[in-house]
């Protein structure tokens, strides 16, 4: 059996096809996978740290705006669209796939498009609730659209097509209870933790925020556990931090470089502060993780404010613009969360609705049935 994927563009696309390789190995011995991405991409280093093979098309996106650099850039696109056609056909012609699913990024476009062409059963995922230029277009020619959330539905063509299927959630998020995360943490009184982070690399604008934020806690006595996680700005905010004359040691208050621990810090979280990409709106749904999300306003087609207003229209998270919160709003909102268990509760009642805690599995056992046809 040979499972071909194709995704990449952020982790978001990624994770989700590496947990659906992984259970196709371990339910079929001898299973080979590959991967297919765009060049340059982030998934070109993503995937070879999970242990599997990848390669590479020439593909671009589109520019919506006829400044002269850009249309530049959109007639390049044009290029790299028929010369990632060829590239596709060869790597199908190697790897003879009896499958392709594509889970999001440019470089799902050539390879799936190609697969479906062929007659190769061919489907795709998508994580966000609002489904990108690339899995509008396939979901015309594949054989079977997989989302996160029943509100996605609404947002294709063929409703009748698509197959609400969640999105896979690393086991890691699932190993441990709260109380068990809290107690490898060494959290041993009762104040309840906040985690705050704004993506692998971190964001300069809400890090700063987040420095006064934390000043306040600081001059309210800490009165909750915070963990925050300040990517590349971790220096700047080490010594903002000290040049307000905050000395952070024994007060319940920490500022990692990285939280190379998520799964585990956030299942030991009260409340999570943070961006509303896919792959994070996943995990907060699988866990049932009570969060105040500030999505990023610099991401394709505004998806991630589409994310999270899935979860606040449904009571599940409470939704800020970056626009609008200042330091005093994000620790307002984040305070009053933390001291009311009953808003957190119900919070946990919408998530435990919304969530598909067997997804990975669900999407397994949909793509066996569409190999079988």
């Amino acid at each position: 059996m040979n499972i071909l994927f194709t995704c990449g563009g952020t982790a978001g696309h990624v994770n989700p096809a590496v947990a659906l390789a992984r259970i196709f190995q371990e339910r079929h011995p001898g299973c080979r996978v590959l991967f297919v991405g765009a060049d340059g991409g982030m998934e070109n280093h993503l995937v070879p740290k999970e242990g599997y093979e990848i390669r590479s098309v020439t593909i671009t996106n589109f520019h919506r705006s006829f400044a002269p650099s850009d249309v530049a850039h959109n007639l390049g696109t044009v290029v790299n669209m028929h010369r990632s056609k060829k590239q596709a056909r060869d790597i199908l012609d190697e790897f003879q796939p009896d499958l392709v699913v594509g889970t999001g990024g440019y470089a799902s476009f050539p390879v799936v498009r190609q697969a479906a062409k062929r007659g190769i059963p061919t489907a795709v995922h998508e994580s966000n609730a609002v489904p990108g230029l690339t899995t509008r277009a396939l979901s015309k020619v594949v054989d079977c659209v997989m989302v996160g959330f029943e509100e996605s539905r609404a947002h294709y063509h063929d409703p009748d097509k698509v197959v609400v299927t969640g999105t896979p959630v690393r086991g890691d998020f699932f190993r441990c209870t709260r109380q068990e995360a809290r107690a490898q943490l060494g959290l041993t009184d009762d104040r309840p933790l906040l985690l705050s982070y704004w993506g692998s690399l971190g964001a300069e604008v809400m890090n700063r925020k987040m420095a006064g934020f934390i000043a306040q806690e600081c001059y309210d006595g800490t009165p909750f556990h915070h963990i925050h996680g300040a990517g590349r700005d971790y220096g700047w905010m080490k010594e903002e931090l000290e040049r307000r004359g905050l000395n952070l040691e024994g007060t319940g208050v920490e500022v990692r470089e990285y939280i190379y621990d998520m799964p585990l810090v956030m299942e030991a979280a009260d409340v999570v502060l943070c961006r509303a990409g896919a792959s994070t709106i996943s995990e907060l749904t699988a866990i049932a993780k009570p969060s105040i999300l500030v999505p990023s306003p610099n991401v394709t087609a505004n998806h991630q404010e589409k994310n999270a207003r899935v979860l606040s229209e449904q009571g599940a998270a409470v939704l800020l613009l970056e626009k609008n919160c200042g330091e005093r709003e994000l620790y307002a909102q984040a305070e009053d969360l933390l001291r009311t268990p009953r808003r957190r509760e119900e919070m946990i009642r919408a998530l435990s609705a919304m969530a598909v805690p067997d997804a990975g599995e669900k999407i397994y056992r949909t793509l066996r049935a569409l190999m079988k046809q």
